[in-house]
């Protein structure tokens, strides 16, 4: 065949393809609400909590409660050693002791000054010196006394008791161990009532408009679902792990649910509205992502850019570049080019 009846029939066949419609899969696109389904990990902790320490520091003689028991209020909980402040409580006692004798001869010695005094036996200067001793006795007895109540008060220390009745959920040291002053030893759960505590993402908190209750269940005991209300927000976001503390609360605690325990929690938050395309839909062009579209009269596609809010499973939240009733494309989109003709796959099936 001449070359040029084959560059003629060559373009006859394109033209002839061009004409033909390319069946294609299409959607409208919709605004629609967009709903984020969320879950996190967190632990079931106590509502109320107590910090137990030592007001001075020392060596521990004994523990005397287990994680999980259960103590009334008073119970001992933890001991220091007290010879230090054994000790110091015998001086202090000697001291008062000592102070109180001087007392004594120094109320006597007034005494006998008034009565010499009376009988004009001794003088005035000598008489008022007297009392002047006694009364710098009594200030020295009343300091001895001052140092024996915190000496009783320091050995008192040495012995640390449950305030109110309460749940052990934390031992931090053990027999042996030196602690420093107000280091914790143990922490108690005052009460029955129970959070859970998760560590969520805070774009989660800003993006997803926020959310009110949780369904919750244990991973030990994944039968045990249970509802809760989320009770505080921190204010603040962790440094280190850029997330922010989440405590919700659990009203009905199911039974074998203990301190500790690791929770899954899941919710369904609102996003706003947005249109929604399916990730199949999804093309490039040189300024960015973009979508074919179907112009309604002739049938022919062009690549529209759009912005995208985010991707999830399965579908493309669109922000802008595309209008709710918008035709895109969602099967068919290699074959495409701009000004091709399309048709509808459900037209074709008809």
């Amino acid at each position: 065949m001449p070359l040029r009846l084959l560059i003629l029939a060559s373009a006859t066949a394109s033209s002839a393809m061009a004409e033909t419609p390319l069946v294609v899969e299409m959607v409208t696109a919709q605004s629609t609400v967009i709903e984020r389904s969320i879950s996190l990990t967190g632990e079931i902790v106590a509502r109320d909590s107590l910090s137990v320490s030592f007001p001075s520091g020392g060596r521990v003689d004994s523990v005397d409660v287990q994680e999980g028991d259960f103590v009334a209020a008073g119970t001992v909980l933890a001991r220091i050693n007290a010879i230090q402040q054994e000790q110091a409580l015998r001086a202090a006692r000697a001291a008062v002791s000592t102070a109180s004798a001087d007392l004594d001869q120094a109320l006597e010695d007034l005494r006998r000054q008034d009565s010499l005094l009376e009988r004009g036996a001794t003088t005035r200067v000598a008489r008022d010196a007297a009392a002047d001793q006694a009364r710098v006795k009594e200030g020295g007895l009343a300091q001895a006394r001052a140092d024996l109540d915190l000496a009783q008060k320091a050995l008192e220390d040495t012995v640390v008791t449950a305030p109110d009745a309460a749940t052990v959920i934390a031992r931090h040291v053990e027999p042996g161990q030196v602690i420093g002053a107000v280091q914790p030893v143990v922490e108690l759960a005052l009460g029955n009532a129970v959070d859970a505590l998760f560590d969520a993402p805070e774009s989660l908190l800003t993006t997803a408009g926020g959310f009110k209750t949780m369904e919750m269940t244990p991973l030990r005991h994944p039968d045990q679902a249970f509802t809760g209300t989320v009770r505080e927000i921190s204010p603040l976001i962790d440094p280190t792990k850029g997330t922010v503390a989440v405590k919700v609360s659990v009203e009905q605690r199911p039974a074998g649910v203990e301190y500790g325990d690791a929770v899954r929690g899941s919710t369904i938050v609102s996003a706003g509205a947005g249109i929604v395309v399916p990730y199949s839909a999804m093309s490039a062009t040189s300024q960015g992502p973009a979508v074919w579209v179907v112009d309604p009269e002739t049938m022919t596609v062009s690549a529209q850019v759009i912005t995208v809010e985010r991707f999830e499973t399965g579908r493309i939240v669109v922000k802008d570049g595309i209008a709710e009733g918008t035709l895109v494309i969602v099967a068919g989109t290699q074959l495409l080019f701009p000004g091709r003709l399309v048709q509808a796959a459900e037209e074709v099936d008809q």
